[in-house]
């Protein structure tokens, strides 16, 4: 019997799977929201800024025990990382994948706003404000600026 090549998950072009992709970036998530930088998590669960740069990226895999020291340091439940995961992510995990391979290259995750590192900082310190009243004021700026760029 022919023993078949281990893809270590990975799409047929070699791409990371796109679940290890979304676990880095709820990982990635997390960490910005909490105002961590990659150095001090690694530091936290024992990795180098460029394991941690990795994970999320989705390049290298996080292991279960892994995702439990992650889930315990950013404060999270383990089921954290898989929160939002789209129908079409769950159906490219690796053994998916072998049962039913994709007919085409899965597409590269899009670049989600919400994710981006601008966003990101701008709710944690958006968040920070401890004056309700100057929180909703610039909320509410937010919201007029964001109604006139519709109206231009």
């Amino acid at each position: 019997m022919a023993r078949r090549k281990a893809n270590r998950g990975r799409t047929p072009a070699g791409a990371p799977n796109p679940v290890d992709v979304h676990v880095g970036s709820r990982m990635r998530l997390r960490r910005t929201l909490l105002g961590l930088s990659q150095e001090r998590l690694g530091e936290q669960i024992g990795l180098t800024f460029q394991q941690v740069q990795k994970y999320e990226r989705g390049a290298n895999r996080v292991s279960c025990s892994r995702l439990f020291d992650l889930s315990r340091v950013l404060d999270v439940p383990v089921s954290y990382f898989f929160d939002d995961m789209t129908d079409e992510v769950r159906a490219l995990s690796p053994v998916q994948m072998v049962r039913e391979p994709p007919v085409e290259e899965p597409p590269a995750a899009e670049a989600d706003p919400r994710l981006r590192r601008e966003t990101l900082e701008l709710v944690r310190n958006y968040y920070s404000i401890t004056d309700p009243d100057v929180r909703r004021r610039i909320y509410d700026l937010a919201k007029a600026l964001s109604n006139r760029d519709e109206e231009e």
